[in-house]
């Protein structure tokens, strides 16, 4: 072996311990999760996380000789008919399946992990008797897992320094909020993402502010009407933190690869 060299691991080895920090059951019905390109036999020494598969990660990925792209958001999403670079999404899974890379995405499963994207967020947060949003009956037993989080902050905050908080803590640029900016809450909910849906969730376990990535404008009138608070962070500023800190994790439970976040990766939505 050259001097230098990662000696690498097969590719199931590292989904197994992908699933182990996310386990795929967690995940929705509609979403398409786990190993979505690859051969599980191939070895890998290198790996790289990221938010969402771009044209500029797919550069990097290439000219980084990468074995495995972590996703957060699957790459396909949806069954495909045909893989051409006729699309854009089929231009990168081209690209990337002519370089050899595997691609893997836990997704839902990784924000409801107990170690996932929300709990991350409960962590940041302190929030204390922590549990999910969303009480699932396929996950009684497993506190720690399930949809979204629920949490009380140590004391009471106002509106507009929950949201500023929650913006330093994830480089967040251009962060909004719905709801008076001296109102006190302590009683937070979390649904990273696009997570207005759970906006009626909140309401229903009495929570007296929402942090997620981005709402409808009719969500946001909905919280306003009930009264409780949004910290809108961006839907970018929301996860991608996560997939950091998971490139971390994993290059601590995986000896014999190399593993970073992408490097190219940037929020497409920029601040004027």
């Amino acid at each position: 072996m050259c001097a230098g060299a990662i000696p690498g691991l097969p590719l199931e080895t590292i989904c197994s311990t992908l699933t182990q920090i996310a386990p795929l059951r967690l995940a929705e019905d509609w979403d398409n999760v786990g190993l979505l390109a690859g051969d599980r036999k191939v070895i890998v020494s290198r790996v790289m996380t990221c938010l969402t598969i771009t044209p500029d990660v797919v550069d990097e990925a290439i000219e980084s000789r990468v074995g495995l792209i972590v996703a957060h958001h699957p790459l396909p999403f949806k069954p495909l008919g045909k893989i051409t670079t006729d699309t854009v999404a089929g231009e990168m899974l081209w690209r990337l399946l002519g370089a050899r890379i595997a691609i893997y995405s836990a997704h839902t499963a990784f924000d409801s992990a107990a170690v996932g994207i929300n709990q991350r967020w409960a962590d940041l947060l302190e929030l204390q008797s922590v549990e999910p949003l969303v009480p699932s009956d396929a996950l009684v037993g497993t506190k720690r897992e399930g949809a979204g989080r629920l949490g009380h902050l140590p004391a009471p905050v106002s509106m507009k320094e929950l949201t500023v908080r929650a913006a330093d803590m994830v480089g967040a640029s251009a962060p909004r909020m719905v709801g008076g900016e001296e109102r006190l809450v302590k009683r937070i909910g979390i649904a990273c993402g696009s997570g207005g849906s759970f906006l009626a969730a909140a309401k229903r376990r009495g929570c007296e502010a929402l942090i997620t990535g981005e709402a409808t404008f009719h969500t946001c009138l909905e919280a306003r009407s009930m009264g409780i608070g949004l910290a809108m962070m961006g839907h970018y500023a929301s996860e991608r933190f996560a997939m950091e800190w998971l490139a971390t994790r994993m290059a601590d439970e995986l000896d014999g690869i190399e593993v970073w976040a992408s490097r190219n990766e940037s929020d497409p939505v920029v601040r004027v």
